[in-house]
């Protein structure tokens, strides 16, 4: 695919990591938030990914080079999305948030033929609603993290153009990632299969069936998974995760709604990797430390 100018919006984890996989490919890449100290954590993000890939030899030294090279930051969102192809918008899955910036992008972005939303539950064509042009918006749904998780569920929302998710198929594997297009339902597919699975590992925790470190142990040596539900959750966010269930049982019942577990940990902001302790212990690199003696 030709070179194109991707605007991410929002520098937290998501919208970092999609920004360090759009430039990566080679597509001049603008990260755009509402100030500077948001950008700089963004760029530290993505400076200590880019050097653990190097260390890994992941990526050579000249590739991340060129990729720092083509990403810039910006607090100036207006003029990023003047000229902007694609754009990607990472901010948190709140509804009213995601409508009140796509009506901005609708009018800020004239060029852009692909308006995407990293969301990973809330309805694409109710975000599409806020925009003239629903015909052009679709769910780019990335994995944490970005640069290394080689899905992206794509999400076709009730009046997304046919010739767009074609060109969108082939943006996402111009990121060296495999693209799955689904219709805009509940949860789409990966977060519909993979709460369903995170929940009730959370309810075997709660009745005292195993230890969450067994719970993870179990799926990941029995099922190939390569990371248990609880440490997911964990890694998620157990907030997130709970805002996404809440959502889904509102919108499919019974079957998704929160244990009480869940919400007394979030309540008491044991909200997993990014607080310190969830499931797990976490050191303020993002490495597990083992399991929570809260469950021990």
């Amino acid at each position: 695919m030709t070179p194109l100018r991707v605007a991410v919006l929002g520098a937290g984890t998501m919208g970092a990591g999609i920004a360090q996989a759009t430039a990566v490919s080679g597509h001049t890449t603008t990260l755009c938030d509402m100030t500077e100290e948001l950008l700089e954590r963004g760029r530290a993000r993505i400076e200590a990914s880019l050097a653990k890939a190097v260390a890994r030899a992941k990526l050579e030294p000249a590739d991340a080079d060129a990729t720092r090279a083509r990403l810039t930051t910006t607090t100036q969102r207006a003029a990023a999305l003047a000229t902007a192809d694609v754009v990607i918008e990472a901010v948190p899955e709140n509804m009213e948030l995601k409508q009140r910036i796509f009506a901005e992008i609708d009018i800020e972005a004239p060029e852009a033929w692909l308006l995407g939303s990293n969301t990973s539950s809330l309805s694409v064509t109710e975000i599409a609603s806020a925009t003239t042009r629903p015909e052009r918006v679709m769910g780019l749904h990335f994995f944490n993290p970005p640069p290394i998780m080689k899905l992206v569920e794509l999400i076709r929302g009730e009046l997304s153009d046919t010739a767009l998710v074609k060109r969108a198929e082939d943006f996402v594997r111009s990121l060296g990632k495999s693209p799955v297009t689904v219709i805009d339902a509940p949860g789409f597919a990966t977060s519909r299969l993979g709460l369903t699975i995170g929940l009730e590992a959370i309810r075997m925790v709660e009745q005292g069936i195993a230890r969450p470190d067994a719970i993870d142990t179990a799926m990941e040596l029995g099922y190939r998974h390569p990371m248990g539900p609880l440490k997911t959750g964990d890694y998620v966010g157990l907030d997130i995760r709970l805002d996404i269930a809440e959502h889904l049982c509102r919108e499919l019942g019974e079957a998704f709604r929160p244990p009480l577990l869940l919400r007394r940990m979030v309540r008491a902001g044991r909200l997993g990797r990014k607080s310190g302790e969830g499931f797990y212990r976490w050191d303020q690199d993002g490495r597990c430390l083992g399991p929570s003696e809260a469950f021990a």
